[in-house]
């Protein structure tokens, strides 16, 4: 017996597997793809560019209109100054600072109110502004010991300076240990100042050290390292050199580890010395490196989104799209996706939203580009010299010159300035956004704008 079926009744069920297997198969393998690893709450900002370390807030609304005399809840002088980012977690608002006493304090504030509830006197250290081209560390003037942003992880925070102090305390502001990593791993040889911040996981505080190996002016060279203490006790759980090859300044890296997620594997990212590599947080094991990226140090701090990774190779050099899926051991050149020669940044690190990569170089010139293939989709002078990271919010991003002056912009394929605004103060640190308030550090006051 011959049965006959029609042309419609195929497609129906052709149709009916693509949405029974193919689709739940793809929708799949998208949710299983290389993810940043939130850290805490997503309305709060914990650390150094935000919950996942990417400058991003799932804010759906975030204030875009601000001046001195509009939509500021509270300004508060903080009577020292610093780089580093506020972490924002709950009712709380924790800041770093170095004063004219050369006094290195962490602050806590009433994220509600601007109230200073607690200013604690961590350390004390000069910041050195003169030294010898190399050997040693000296501090480029727009910042100062208080660049590190400080982690808040549950009952902790973990503050770091450039003297080398790393201490945690309680939300109570009580002391439960501190390490001088100057003091037991050597004297930092960065040409500009330590500015890494630290990160949190699984109960660890890990921090890195990138810096010149002076190993054409000395036998033993200056050691570029990762080290991990434990949160609670501050043990020291491992400790994993890191020594690249770069020669002088090329091995300075300011940047931070970004915390990666896929099913239930975690990678921390690191880019520096011309590398850019991977760890197991948990044993500081490496798992993967791409060398051979020659630029210069690197400040830009690296980011990830749709299953791969963008960087610079440092100092104003490529822009690169980096595969994250099947990297093991020394990759190739085969990795990169794409690579952006001109009109990078130096200083702030890009950020991502809706398929899209934004970024703001030195001199105030704003780049959107397509995540797929690196396809530029505009390109505006926004005016003004950045140092701040941009931030990405509400379906809009936030850039932040040294000026005070923030343009929003809407995160879209076509340039479209969303408002200005602007406060008088020095703004060299990144913005925050936590609560649905956005948090501005200047150097004279903290700002909390609201609607």
């Amino acid at each position: 017996m011959m049965i006959e079926i029609s042309i419609p009744a195929v497609r129906f069920c052709w149709t009916l597997f693509l949405v029974l297997f193919i689709v739940p198969a793809a929708l799949q393998a998208d949710e299983s793809a290389w993810k940043p690893l939130l850290q805490g709450s997503p309305s709060d900002w914990p650390a150094w560019r935000g919950p996942e370390g990417i400058g991003f807030s799932p804010a759906t609304t975030a204030p875009t209109k601000w001046g001195e005399q509009e939509n500021v809840a509270w300004k508060t002088p903080l009577g020292g100054w610093g780089d580093s980012t506020p972490a924002i977690v709950g009712d709380h608002v924790f800041v770093t600072l170095q004063n004219e006493a050369n006094e290195l304090r962490l602050v806590r504030l009433d994220a509600k109110t601007g109230q200073i509830e607690l200013n604690i006197l961590v350390d004390q250290a000069e910041t050195p502004r003169k030294a010898p081209k190399r050997k040693t560390q000296k501090f480029h003037n727009l910042h100062n010991l208080a660049s590190p942003s400080p982690v808040v992880s549950g009952e902790h925070v973990v503050v770091h300076f450039g003297n080398g102090l790393l201490a945690t305390y309680n939300l109570d502001g009580e002391e439960l240990w501190r390490h001088n990593l100057q003091e037991e791993y050597g004297t930092y040889s960065i040409w500009w100042g330590h500015a890494n911040s630290p990160v949190v996981f699984d109960g660890l505080v890990i921090s890195v050290c990138m810096q010149d190996s002076l190993s054409d002016l000395q036998d033993e060279p200056a050691k570029s390292y990762l080290i991990a203490h434990d949160l609670k006790t501050g043990e020291k759980k491992w400790m994993t050199l890191r020594m690249t090859g770069a020669p002088a300044e090329e091995a300075d890296a300011y940047t931070t580890p970004l915390l990666l997620k896929k099913d239930d594997q975690v990678q921390m990212v690191v880019m520096g010395g011309n590398t850019l590599d991977a760890y197991n947080p948990l044993t500081g094991k490496r798992l993967w490196n791409l060398p051979g990226l020659v630029g210069g140090r690197t400040v830009t701090g690296p980011i990830s989104a749709e299953g791969k990774i963008f960087t610079t190779r440092g100092m104003r050099k490529p822009l690169l799209s980096v595969k994250l899926d099947g990297n093991q051991g020394e990759l190739t050149e085969d990795a990169i996706v794409w690579e952006i020669e001109k009109s990078t940044p130096d200083t702030p690190s890009p950020v991502y939203a809706n398929g899209m990569l934004f970024t703001v170089t030195d001199d105030g010139i704003a780049h959107c580009y397509r995540t797929q293939d690196g396809e530029l989709l505009w390109r505006e002078r926004l005016g003004g010299n950045f140092k701040a990271s941009p931030i990405v919010a509400g379906g809009n991003v936030y850039y932040t010159n040294i000026d005070g002056n923030c343009k929003v912009v809407a995160a879209k394929d076509m340039f479209e300035l969303v408002s200005e605004n602007e406060v008088k103060d020095t703004t060299i640190a990144s913005p925050a956004i936590a609560g649905g308030k956005l948090f501005l550090r200047g150097k004279e006051h903290l700002y909390c704008i609201e609607k």
